[in-house]
């Protein structure tokens, strides 16, 4: 298990929801969620760039923060699905604005991350 070499900072709203989502796919993986692809397999599909091993340890740490729960159907093989809590839905307006913001700045983010 990964352990943390540095001491967490947790001073301001900020630094706690900075440390919520923390991780490069965290914010997709809610978006998706909400939009209604709950298997690790649809979500695999949806993220291609993202390995099945992160994927899943990020769904993990959302399901521990609260934001997603997860239910495992006892069948075989086992069929999982994920939810957003009501607490992860309050996070979905925020992640619309982001988003728009980014939509809005689209032009002038490419250039400063292409460095052009």
């Amino acid at each position: 298990m990964y352990e943390r070499k540095l001491a967490v900072n947790l001073n301001c709203g900020l630094d706690l929801i900075a440390e919520v989502l923390y991780g490069k796919w965290k914010i997709r993986l809610l978006w998706f969620i909400n939009e209604g692809y709950l298997r690790p397999s649809e979500l695999q599909r949806k993220i291609p760039a993202a390995s099945r091993r992160v994927l899943n340890i990020q769904l993990n740490e959302l399901e521990a923060h609260g934001l997603v729960g997860k239910t495992i159907f006892p069948v075989l093989p086992p069929k999982v699905e994920y939810n957003l809590t009501d607490f992860g839905k309050t996070l979905i307006p925020v992640i619309a604005a982001l988003g728009k913001w980014g939509d809005d700045h689209e032009e002038r983010l490419r250039k400063v991350i292409l460095g052009h």
